[in-house]
């Protein structure tokens, strides 16, 4: 299961939370960016109980994390 991980950041945390993303096993890309959201995150994962684990858990659970929209891929 693909799914794209749109992140919005306290202001001056976005480095930071990219980099820790990235270490979250599942995320395969953690990319900042200009403009709304701070981050673009690429997930792949066995099923939605892991994604949910995975955004709620640990995407959500860093500090300066403000807001999470998740898109899953259907192709």
């Amino acid at each position: 299961m693909k799914a794209y991980v749109l992140v919005n950041t306290s202001p001056g945390k976005v480095g930071d939370i990219a980099r820790q993303i990235t270490g979250i096993s599942g995320v395969t890309m953690a990319n900042a960016c200009w403009g709304m959201p701070d981050i673009f995150v690429v997930a792949e994962v066995g099923n939605s109980e892991e994604l949910k684990k995975m955004v709620i858990e640990k995407i959500q659970a860093l500090e300066g994390v403000e807001r999470t929209e998740t898109h899953n891929a259907i192709e």
